[in-house]
């Protein structure tokens, strides 16, 4: 089988690279051409370019690299229109992959999205386009299945490729047993992985963090910081006499560890609830982007737990001030009150069981090769 498998950012590469292990598993003598990363190119693909190099967040810096997404995606095309993979692998990364999924529809190559793009959530017209220049998606979450279905785009639902992540984390253990020797009831931050998110949650959850410990003074907290600059940035906001630890790289052990966790809305809260940890979400706005996802967002939680158990298991708060009163009170709801607290953990459970099941990228790599290449597939 020849496939040509695309991500652009960090996640996708990830992704990506589990995915052709899992090709590979399968079909040994499978040929991969991607645009990725290192991790793809550790799994065995040929990269064409290091398509990861270019993830930008930044409106103006994406404006700036505008002429290496056209170079890139002359590339890439060049490469389907004369080598004809059997299948071509799109992960997520909307504003390259559209585009690029137009470009080859008139080569005839079948071309899926992997983790396609939350467009369910905003901006739902681009359904048109997958509909028009994909041959389907492989979707990650059941109601995202259910939707590219009741919008007439062929869906294959193989689950989402984080819990394959997730089924085989590591603890580290001396960190784990090392906090569980200490007294004190923890509570997990989870600030987030940008610098926007630290700037605009991180003094909110501090404040929360503040009101939990006056209620609770035994009540200690583990924040988890995805970088070093971003570890000294709450650190310098931790009000004198709290009981704060800042880690960085420990998320697994901070969420494993806690009791409760105030999070930043995000992939982690897939985390949390395959952990079946009670979390509030938050997710602070400026007055201007809350007027306009008011208007542009389309799904009624912004929490995927809360969308994929379709009520809300865990508490949003979505806001444009200091709501740290309502989220400590919502944390020691959790901490005073046990049967509240396992209520909530038996939920959490119930949907893990229902929608954790690791093994997303064999499945997505079995439908793949069975669709694809039926005389080429191997026994896993």
């Amino acid at each position: 089988m020849k496939l040509f498998v695309s991500a652009g950012e960090p996640s996708g590469d990830l992704h990506g690279a589990n995915l052709i292990r899992a090709i590979r598993a399968q079909n040994p003598g499978a040929e991969i051409t991607a645009l990725g990363g290192p991790l793809m190119r550790a799994a065995g693909a040929d990269i064409l370019y290091p398509l990861t190099d270019l993830a930008v967040m930044l409106f103006k810096r994406a404006l700036q690299n505008l002429p290496k997404f056209f170079a890139v995606a002359n590339r890439a095309e060049h490469h389907v229109r004369t080598t004809r993979p059997d299948a071509v692998v799109l992960i997520d990364y909307p504003g390259f992959h559209l585009e690029f999924a137009k470009r080859i529809r008139s080569y005839g190559v079948p071309t899926y999205f992997f983790v396609p793009p939350q467009i369910w959530a905003w901006k739902q017209w681009r359904v048109r386009a997958v509909r028009k220049h994909f041959t389907g998606v492989l979707s990650a979450m059941p109601f995202e299945h259910e939707w590219f279905a009741a919008r007439h785009v062929p869906s294959h639902y193989v689950g989402h490729p984080y819990f394959d992540e997730l089924a085989h984390q590591q603890l580290d253990a001396v960190f784990v047993a090392a906090q569980r020797a200490q007294a004190g009831t923890r509570v997990a931050l989870l600030p987030g992985s940008r610098n926007g998110e630290i700037a605009a949650n991180a003094g909110m959850m501090l404040a929360a963090a503040r009101k939990v410990h006056a209620a609770r003074p035994d009540a200690r907290f583990l924040v988890a910081a995805f970088s070093p600059a971003h570890a000294d940035a709450v650190r310098a906001q931790v009000p004198a006499g709290l009981p704060v630890e800042v880690h960085v790289g420990r998320t697994p052990e901070i969420i494993e560890l806690a009791e409760a966790c105030i999070a930043v809305s995000g992939s982690v809260g897939l985390e949390m609830m395959y952990r079946a940890k009670p979390a509030a979400i938050v997710y602070r706005l400026t007055r201007a982007s809350s007027f306009l996802l008011r208007r542009l967002v389309k799904v009624k939680y912004m929490s995927l737990v809360n969308l994929m158990a379709g009520s809300p298991l865990y508490p949003e708060f979505p806001t444009t001030r200091d709501d740290s009163d309502a989220i400590a009170a919502q944390v020691l709801q959790w901490l005073n009150d046990p049967a509240s607290r396992a209520a909530l953990v038996g939920k959490l459970e119930s949907l893990r069981a229902r929608v954790a099941v690791p093994g997303a990228c064999a499945r997505a790599a079995e439908f793949l090769l069975a669709a694809h290449a039926p005389a080429l597939r191997v026994a896993a």
